[in-house]
């Protein structure tokens, strides 16, 4: 009788002990932003008892520039797609409760299927064309798009050109919800980040997530095995335009204006920024990253004009000495 040993190579080993680590890591990533959401949930009440109504809006404020740079970080985390035009879905999403506001419609669901349907158009016409190239191809054709857009809305001036649009009236779903009521906003907008967090930790476990990543390891490997990594990016890229025309969306009825300046690239490089210092491929990240940006532009911005300059020796910093970005870099703190 013989005996059969099994012998696990060392790079099986090294794998397996990797993927632990990521799993470990992602859930770490899961708990932190479902405290952050906790948080957000308490704040308004915490600050409102202290007097310091103001800060509710800046959270506000950041939740919704949350929800974009999680849409942004589905496309750079998941397939490595970084675009310097995201910011055209959120002025789109805004654009459209503005326009259908100054034609008399205030009726949300109405505004937000127009914000999500011609975001979702947009995002599949451009990328039809914008994920044939790869690199440095890609941003400048994502960011030619976003500037397409950008100068018509300058050149339309019954819409107020650059001059932007007032939106005299709020989203209203009926007699129940007006998102002109701020705390009623609040609400709905954390509600929308919290379902966008969660269904990014979803789709990050799913099939279809981690056939992405593959197809970012190695795109020739995925399509040795029959699958075509241009459809599921196509996918991703459309999901990612619709959730930043939500922010739009949002957005919209939280300022009452719009503006070209929204969809700027100056913008989608902000939104950038945000996912880089929260943490590319994580999960409460880019919230993380939109509060730090926010608080940073509060209250450097009140002490020069020039706190773009330190927020970019912050950036610099970030990128040398925590490479996984905030979130990466209290999960690094957790394991030591």
């Amino acid at each position: 009788m013989t005996e059969t040993t099994s012998v696990i190579s060392p790079s099986a080993q090294v794998s397996s002990a990797q993927e632990v680590a990521a799993a470990r890591s992602m859930d770490r990533d899961l708990v932190a932003a479902i405290i952050i959401l906790l948080l957000l949930a308490a704040a308004p009440l915490l600050l409102n008892a202290s007097g310091h109504d103001f800060w509710v809006e800046v959270l506000l404020r950041a939740m919704i520039l949350g929800i974009a740079a999680v849409s942004l970080n589905f496309i750079i985390g998941l397939g490595g797609l970084v675009s310097l035009g995201h910011a055209a879905f959120l002025g789109i999403g805004a654009y459209s409760v503005g326009i259908l506001v100054d034609f008399g419609i205030d009726n949300g669901s109405l505004q937000l299927l127009v914000a999500l349907g011609v975001s979702g158009l947009f995002a599949c016409l451009t990328g039809l064309v914008a994920l044939r190239t790869r690199g440095v191809h890609f941003i400048m054709i994502t960011l030619a798009f976003a500037q397409m857009v950008y100068f018509t809305m300058i050149g339309l001036r019954q819409f107020g050109g650059d001059d932007g649009l007032t939106i005299n009236s709020s989203s209203t779903f009926g007699e129940v919800v007006d998102l002109g009521v701020k705390s009623t906003l609040y609400y709905v907008v954390l509600a929308m980040l919290a379902i966008v967090m969660l269904g990014f930790a979803r789709v990050m476990k799913s099939d279809f997530g981690l056939l992405l990543k593959a197809a970012k390891g190695n795109e020739r490997r995925v399509r040795a095995v029959g699958l075509d990594p241009y459809r599921y990016r196509l996918a991703a890229y459309i999901a990612a335009g619709m959730i930043c025309g939500l922010a739009g969306f949002l957005d919209a009825n939280f300022t009452s204006f719009v503006t070209p300046e929204s969809m700027s690239w100056t913008n989608s490089a902000e939104l950038i920024f945000m996912v880089i210092v929260g943490g590319v491929s994580t999960i409460a990240g880019p919230v993380v990253g939109a509060l730090v940006f926010l608080l940073i532009e509060e209250f450097l911005g009140g002490l020069t004009v020039y706190w773009h300059f330190w927020f970019g020796l912050f950036l610099i910093a970030i990128v040398l000495f925590a490479k996984g970005g905030l979130i990466g870099l209290i999960n690094s703190g957790k394991r030591t």
